[in-house]
């Protein structure tokens, strides 16, 4: 079951469902978190996704790319998804799992559509024995977005103002990119969010060669593709 909920939304007064800890690993993601609270989108308005274990989250944004606000898979209640449900399957309502964000800023972010299945398999299992579910709120940008298949050289620019970065991955998430023999799987990741936004960020035009020499190979005999979304900002 898929629960979507639109309410208006302040990124600065908004803290995430579950945002990256301290560890070294998600320092970057914070940081890019704290960085996008000085945007809001064009219509302030966030969507709020609940899918019970099991379902699958489907995520969309027709006219703008997904970014991701904050997610968490567990349990934080005894009344969502508990239809048919034993009491000792909802007892737990201190069910976080810390990699929630991550998972989905990794597969969602800066898509037009994404799907995420709310099982252990994706997740892993952060209290055995619970019925979980998986709650996400993002919203929908309007920012541009450029793909830059493997081997090529990224011409990623602003006719006006300067270049600010949103998400990068170096993989491959979609078959239709960049079409290729080689493209068996849409669950390739790396994400370069942090590399790509210190080397553009603030600048007009930057140049980025999509090859594993300068991301090296997330994926093996995968044909990939090197995929940013970004907004022009007032210099």
């Amino acid at each position: 079951m898929n629960v979507t909920l639109k309410t208006r939304f302040s990124f600065c007064s908004h803290v995430p469902i579950y945002h990256a800890g301290a560890k070294a690993k998600w320092s970057h993601l914070l940081l890019l978190l704290c960085q996008h609270a000085c945007f809001l989108s064009a219509s302030g308005i966030a969507k709020k996704l609940v899918t019970c274990e099991g379902g699958s989250a489907s995520l969309s944004c027709p006219s703008g790319f997904i970014h991701i606000l904050g997610a968490n898979y567990g349990r934080t209640d005894g009344k969502t998804c508990s239809a048919g449900r034993p009491s000792w399957q909802l007892s737990n309502v201190k069910c976080f799992q810390k990699a929630s964000l991550h998972t989905m800023i990794t597969r969602c972010n800066g898509r037009n559509s994404c799907s995420v299945s709310a099982v252990n398999s994706v997740f892993k299992d952060p209290c055995v024995g619970t019925y979980k579910y998986l709650k996400v709120s993002y919203e929908c940008r309007p920012v541009k977005q450029h793909i830059t298949c493997e081997g090529s050289k990224s011409h990623i620019a602003c006719e006006k103002g300067v270049i600010f970065v949103h998400h990068a991955n170096y993989g491959r998430r979609d078959l239709g990119k960049c079409p290729y023999k080689l493209a068996t799987t849409t669950h390739c990741y790396s994400s370069q969010t942090a590399r790509i936004s210190s080397r553009c960020n603030g600048k007009k035009t930057c140049h980025v060669i999509a090859s594993n020499s300068v991301f090296s190979d997330p994926c093996k005999n995968v044909r990939k593709y090197l995929e940013v979304t970004y907004s022009c900002k007032k210099a």
